[in-house]
């Protein structure tokens, strides 16, 4: 049986279907950065692969990744301003393992607070492999060790050298932040320590499009508050 991976708190699918998106750890992939994630992806498992996003939101780090798998499915545990999953689901819940298709490669920014979770439920779901785009500091931490290098061992982690800033509830492609991003990607089957993969400057010059503040309307907003940016 499939258990609910959930930490102790967090609510049910059915409670959680509608809720505000203010009200959700909701920080939009900037969809360069998501390109720099397909790229890694192509490289270490070349191929035509299928992807699920199991937190698509607002669809940008979708848009960015198709370029780089023969199709990608998007599910959400809410339906997001903008956004259109095919699925609208709890990815951390048995209703989930059964609803949704087995995929090739499980790709996601999943809500920090809830990503060792994400982690465990994609490695056990995922045919070929899963990429985390989550903070550095995910590294971090006795608890975590077991995970990254016992339960799930990782295969690459590919620090970002440009920031990449995430604000809560939009994409705002002229904002600013200084926490440190990477992808984690795990490919089932392989094997010895993890490698580093830098992504290097000028990554995000050279993989924006300019139809991507089009297509999500991300005109810059407001002054940021503090704490805004993630």
């Amino acid at each position: 049986m499939q258990l609910d991976l959930r930490p102790s708190g967090h609510t049910s699918v059915m409670a959680s279907r509608a809720p505000a998106d203010d009200s959700l750890d909701y920080f939009p992939t900037p969809p360069w950065a998501a390109r720099a994630g397909g790229e890694l992806i192509a490289r270490l498992d070349p191929g035509d692969w299928t992807a699920l996003e199991p937190a698509a939101g607002g669809g940008h780090m979708a848009h960015g990744l198709r370029p780089y798998f023969a199709q990608v499915i998007e599910a959400d545990i809410h339906r997001h301003e903008g956004g259109a999953p095919q699925f609208v689901v709890d990815f951390l819940t048995e209703e989930a393992a059964r609803s949704l298709p087995e995929v090739d490669w499980i790709v996601t920014n999943p809500p920090f607070v809830l990503g060792d979770a994400f982690v465990r439920a994609a490695y056990e779901r995922a045919r070929r492999g899963v990429a985390m785009l989550l903070r550095l500091v995910f590294l971090e931490g006795k608890a975590r060790h077991g995970l990254l290098h016992v339960d799930c061992p990782l295969t690459v982690v590919a620090p970002f050298s440009e920031r990449v800033p995430m604000v809560k509830g939009r994409w705002d492609p002229d904002a600013s932040s200084a926490t440190a991003y990477a992808w984690f990607i795990w490919r089932k089957g392989a094997e010895g320590p993890p490698a580093v993969f830098p992504i290097p400057p000028g990554t995000k010059a050279r993989l924006t499009d300019r139809g991507d503040v089009e297509r999500f309307n991300g005109k810059p907003g407001a002054p940021l508050l503090d704490g805004e940016a993630a």
